[in-house]
């Protein structure tokens, strides 16, 4: 008497656990990449190589239509030229050689408007970083 065993292996692999996980990591990663730069703005920065390791406290932002932001807690609050030199002075008060600032002006910014800027800066004793991108 012959007896056979049947257990045969099955080869087939079932995918539907593996796209249950794909799906939950994409709405992971969508959800998460919206939370990244909320408040970012697109400046095209002039290139340089040189960089400097001082830490600013604050930025002042200018877009090319013209338009300025300062970095306030973290959130960028859009703010007339008129409206900066006050808003550094009751943030950050003036005279003190520790404030570091700097300044993202896209390339296109006529070089008068970050003049004004350091003019601000120089009148409070500010020190102000330029911000480039690196070539």
């Amino acid at each position: 008497m012959a007896l056979k065993k049947r257990n045969k292996v099955d080869a087939s692999f079932s995918m539907s656990s593996m796209t249950d996980i794909v799906f939950l990591l994409l709405i992971f990663f969508m959800v998460t990449s919206t939370l990244i730069a909320p408040n970012a703005l697109k400046l095209l920065l002039p290139q340089s190589n040189n960089q400097t390791a001082a830490k600013p406290i604050t930025t002042i932002s200018i877009t090319k239509d013209l338009k300025y932001y300062i970095n306030d807690n973290n959130s960028l609050k859009k703010v007339s030229f008129n409206e900066i030199e006050p808003f550094l002075r009751n943030k950050f008060g003036t005279g003190n050689d520790d404030i570091f600032i700097s300044l993202h002006a896209d390339q296109s910014v006529p070089v008068k408007e970050v003049v004004n800027i350091m003019n601000i800066a120089r009148r409070n004793k500010y020190k102000m970083i330029l911000a480039t991108a690196p070539e």
